[in-house]
């Protein structure tokens, strides 16, 4: 293994102390955490969990809902009464 150096990023508070609460509770550091993630990362060249932007936040849904929020304020919606979908359980 080669020298150690020190790899600074900003992270937001909450997720900070989640994440330490986390490590704390799989008996490890934040340290120890991201260095198993990059060497995971080194040997597989991969990451090896889904990253994925969320299909609502797409561009074509995002202009989609302005459309009906523009449709909305302008008195020009037409609202359908309809039964909402079985939850999987």
């Amino acid at each position: 293994m080669g020298r150690a150096v020190n790899v600074n990023f900003r992270m937001d508070a909450e997720l900070k102390k989640s994440m330490e609460q986390a490590c704390s509770e799989l008996g490890m550091s934040m340290t120890t955490a991201f260095t198993v993630f990059a060497k995971k990362v080194s040997r597989e060249k991969r990451i090896s969990f889904d990253v994925c932007v969320d299909p609502f936040y797409s561009e074509p849904n995002m202009r989609y809902l302005e459309k009906i929020a523009r449709d909305v304020a302008r008195g020009k919606a037409h609202f359908m009464e309809h039964e909402l979908p079985e939850a999987d359980e």
